[in-house]
Order: C-alpha cells, then structure tokens, then sequence
C-alpha cells in the first residue's frame, strides 16, 4: 500500500500544490491584482476539476476491477467519449461567462477574466491527462501518473518567465505557460503509454461489452462509480469556503493565519489522498489493502506530530506574525486524526460500490461542522471553529465505518478481497 501510495503522493503534490504556487512565485513581480487574479483562476479551476473528478475516478475504478478478468476497452471508450462531452459543457460556458465571472470575485475583473479566458478553455487538455492517469491507475501502474505531474512541472517552471516576462504576456502568460505545460505533457503521456492504454486484457477483447452492455450503459456505470467522488470534493469545498467567510469576521489577521496554516497543513494531508488512492486501486484490483484505517489514523497522527514540528518556523517564512497560524496547526492534532483515518477508508468505500456512503458520511460530518463552527466561535473565537472541524471529522469517520453490510451488486457481485477490514485480516499484511 505504502509502496503504492507514494508515487501518486508526489503526483498530488506536484499536480495540485506545485502548478499554483509556480505561477503565483512568477507573477508575484506584476503585482497584488496579478496575485489576486492568478488565486482566483486557479480556485475556480479546482473547483472545475471537481466538476470533472467523476469521470476518472470511474474509470480507475472499473478498470481496476475487470483487468485480467474482463475487456477494459467499453470503459476506456466510456471515459473518452464522457471526456469529449463534459469538457465542452464545463470549458465553453466557463469561457463565455468569464468577465461576470470573474467580476464575482476580483475588483480588477479585466485580469481575471483574461486569466480565465486560456485557463478554462485549456481544460480540455487537463481533464485528457487524469482520464490518460486514471486509466495507467486502474492498471495498477502509479509511477507513470507521477512522471507525467513532475514534466508538467518543470515544463511550467521553464514556460513562466518566457510567457509572462519574455513574451510580456503578464497574468495570461501564466495561464498559458500552464495550458502548454499540460498539452506537452499529454503529448508525451499518450506516447509513452500506449500500450498499457490501448492493450488488451489477458481475456481478450471484444468490440462490445463481456457483460452486453452498451457504450452508454458504461459511461453510465463510470460516471455512477466516480459520483460520490466528486461530490465529495465539491460539498468540501463548499465549506471550505463557508469557513473563509466566517473566519474573515475575526479579522484580516486571523484570515491570514487560517489561509497560511492551510497551505503547511496540505502537504502534509496529500498524504491521506495517496493513501486513498492506494486503497481504491488495490481494491478494485481484487487485490489486499491492509488495514487502509489503520494506515490513514497512523498516517493523521504521524502528519500531525509533523505539523507541529514546523508550525512555528514554516509560518514564519510567510509572514511576520505567526501567531494564528501556529495555533491553528496545533489545533489541527484534533482533525488530522480522524480525517486521515476517514480519507483512507473512503478508498475502499469507493472501489466497492459504496461510495454513496462515503458521501453521506461526509455530507453528516459537515451538517455537524457548519452549525457547531457558528455556535462554538461565538463563544470560543476561531478556536471554536477548529473545534467543529474536528467534531466534523470524528461524526464522517464514524458514519463511514458504521453500517459494513456491502451494497446489493456491488462491483458487479464480485466482493473484493481487499473490502475486508481490519478485524477480518491481520494488519501486517
């Protein structure tokens, strides 16, 4: 598991960490709008992604599971023809709509909206790299997925100051130093991929569906299997963004505190989303997981002892008053427990049909969080609202482990191995 997780943790780091903090270093020199604008686009970006996180997370799933046993090419075609389709309904209304837009959340709107303009309409390129990822993922293949994230990342690095400085392109030399980044890296990932993408299982490969199916049948069984997925990703977001509103009522130096905290803490909690992955490909591959609880609540606590190692001097390398974001990471030793434990399990959850409860258990942690944050600050300042995070995580936690009955069907009536918990398998393994 371990050995799994690690190359698809440096591929978040990079993919999701990297690209954004690359141009806001570049940009910084142009300014605080500059600044602002490239925070927004990329945000609106991610939310994007979630939009999309469906699809190649059915396709990891589904691949996983009839590798070796059953013709993956429907569910490579699926995810390909989904692609097609979502990426013009998220990409063009995305472009149309960029001044008002962007208007939402910037005073200078002009340089967003121009952010906006190269970086939705290059998603295309994007969502084609995790469908090109989640296929290598669902063959059990992690490296590959890591390789492409770290060129895109150094493409960007060498990209940026030509297109922002060299070519005096500013804001939108950014955006499009990234969109080339990716279209290289795509270039390269279908080339050097070929064959695992487009090869036949060891059973062979029909034109149609071993089970009957038709195309549309399994696009829908993909975007059915990767749903909960990015509901997940969506409603977090939502409240992470319900969070910012509340905490800026303390003040600009809690905020500042809040948003420096989060960014140290998310290096660290890449870890429980590789540890996820991991989880979901061994499961869908029939294949032993562990004991993915044990693995993530080890994990939460071994990132928290992290975070407070380095609470006070990574905090001191963005601002000058660290005060609030130390204490917030202190706090966090209360969330990162639970959350890792939660994160991890939803990997199994996921890749055997239940990722429906996944999202319920998520959807109950936030109907606890959201209220108890209003509540608690009222009386215990931000210190209330790192309070609820952490009642949040412990409700989703328990709602995830309840109930361990498997859905009736799930992965078409074949119970993975790897579904098995902890008490029913040695933890070693």
């Amino acid at each position: 598991m371990i050995r799994l997780a690690m190359p698809v943790y440096v591929e978040l780091l990079t993919a999701v960490v990297a690209v954004g903090l690359i141009d806001l270093l570049w940009v910084s020199g142009l300014g605080e709008a500059a600044v602002a604008a490239v925070t927004v686009g990329t945000t609106v970006e991610y939310l994007a992604y979630g939009l999309f996180l469906a699809v190649p997370t059915g396709v990891t799933v589904l691949v996983g599971r009839r590798d070796g046993h059953a013709p993956v090419t429907p569910v490579v075609r699926a995810g390909w023809a989904l692609w097609a389709v979502l990426s013009v309904a998220i990409a063009v209304p995305g472009v149309l709509l960029r001044e008002p837009l962007a208007a939402l959340f910037a005073d200078d709107w002009r340089l967003t909206a121009g952010f906006f303009l190269v970086s939705l309409g290059g998603l295309p390129v994007y969502f084609a790299q995790t469908v090109v990822d989640g296929i290598l993922k669902g063959r059990g293949d992690t490296r590959r997925p890591m390789r492409h994230a770290i060129l895109c990342n150094v493409l960007v690095v060498a990209l940026d100051p030509l297109f922002i400085y060299g070519l005096d392109l500013g804001v939108q030399g950014a955006a499009l130093a990234t969109v080339a980044a990716r279209l290289l890296t795509l270039v390269v990932a279908l080339a050097t991929s070929r064959r695992l993408i487009q090869s036949p299982s060891p059973v062979g490969e029909a034109g149609g569906d071993a089970n009957g199916d038709g195309g549309a049948a399994v696009a829908w069984d993909v975007v059915r299997t990767g749903l909960p997925m990015s509901g997940d990703f969506l409603a977090r977001s939502a409240v992470g963004m319900a969070l910012v509103d509340l905490v800026a009522g303390f003040g600009t130096r809690e905020l500042a505190g809040y948003g420096i905290g989060q960014k140290i803490m998310l290096a660290g909690v890449m870890v429980f989303y590789a540890l996820r992955q991991a989880a979901m490909i061994r499961t869908a591959r029939s294949e032993p997981a562990g004991s993915p609880l044990l693995l993530g609540l080890g994990a939460g606590a071994a990132v928290a002892l992290a975070v407070n190692v380095v609470a006070a001097p990574a905090a001191a390398l963005f601002t000058a008053d660290p005060g609030p974001a130390v204490s917030f990471l202190r706090w966090m030793t209360l969330y990162l427990v639970p959350f890792g434990g939660l994160i991890a399990v939803g990997g199994v959850l996921q890749a055997s049909g239940r990722g429906g409860r996944l999202l319920a258990a998520t959807l109950a942690g936030f109907g606890v969080q959201v209220p108890l944050a209003y509540a608690l600050s009222a009386h215990a300042g931000v210190t209330g609202v790192w309070l609820a995070m952490a009642a949040g995580a412990a409700v989703s936690l328990a709602g995830a482990l309840a109930p361990r009955a498997a859905a009736p069907g799930s992965a078409r009536g074949r119970a993975p191995r790897s579904t098995r918990t902890a008490e029913d398998r040695p933890s070693g393994r």
